[in-house]
């Protein structure tokens, strides 16, 4: 079996990236964003891309570097609020929008990673999320059909893995990445930490290997703040 570990972020997509393909992106904001990897992206100058992830995170961070030099096409999210060039984007017609509620996000990309081609919610039913969507009733109620998705290729970041993928997510960065990450037909994994095989209790895997095809090392990644907020000097203090 060939081995799944590479050297550099660029060298674990060689041979996956082509213009117009469906990418998954993991992380919620900037937190636990496969940001080697979509830089990697960035650097191979694919275009026509459509992206799945619950957002775009801010400008000039993540994905916001393949929004700056239109490299995506479409976005499928649920949040675009903290991306100016984002919303500029699709306000003018330069970005198609797929707006997905956050919780129905994930469940659909959970069932593409199941094999489940579509299900029924009660999320949107009413409003204009659903418009052109077939509708059916159980037990007296509405519900929406929603398709499953899976994409050609999931990028997703992970706290530890070891040689045969298996992988542990730390805290927030346990997001969108484990369902991503079953959820496409080759995954690539950045790891903070890169341990021997054997060395990962069982009990803790998040996503195991079978799952992901390529893994690359990325220590000490930048741990950027979406919003960074403090308190003002001596206002605990005045409210005692």
């Amino acid at each position: 079996m060939k081995k799944k570990i590479y050297e550099g972020a660029v060298a674990s997509l060689a041979g996956l990236l082509r213009d117009d393909m469906t990418i998954m992106s993991g992380g919620f904001g900037l937190c636990g964003i496969p940001e080697a990897l979509i830089e990697a992206v960035q650097l191979s100058g694919v275009t026509g891309l459509t992206v799945i992830s619950n957002n775009a995170g801010v400008d000039g961070v993540g994905l916001g570097k393949l929004l700056a030099t239109r490299q995506i096409r479409k976005m499928i999210s649920s949040y675009v609020g903290e991306n100016k060039l984002f919303a500029e984007q699709y306000l003018s017609g330069q970005l198609e929008l797929e707006f997905t509620p956050q919780g129905t996000l994930a469940e659909r990309i959970r069932a593409g990673g199941a094999g489940i081609p579509a299900f029924f919610t009660k999320t949107g039913v009413g409003t204009i999320i659903a418009e052109g969507k077939e509708e059916a009733e159980f037990n007296g109620e509405t519900f929406i059909m929603e398709r499953g998705l899976f994409a050609d290729l999931a990028l997703v970041h992970a706290y530890k893995g070891d040689p045969e993928g298996n992988l542990v997510f730390r805290k927030t960065a346990r997001n969108f990445n484990p369902v991503m990450a079953t959820a496409a037909k080759v995954t690539v994994a950045e790891v903070e930490h890169l341990v021997s095989a054997g060395d990962i209790d069982p009990d803790t895997i998040h996503t195991p290997g079978i799952y992901v095809s390529r893994i690359v090392e990325v220590p000490n990644p930048i741990k950027h703040i979406e919003q960074r907020t403090v308190r003002k000097a001596g206002a605990m203090e005045g409210n005692r």
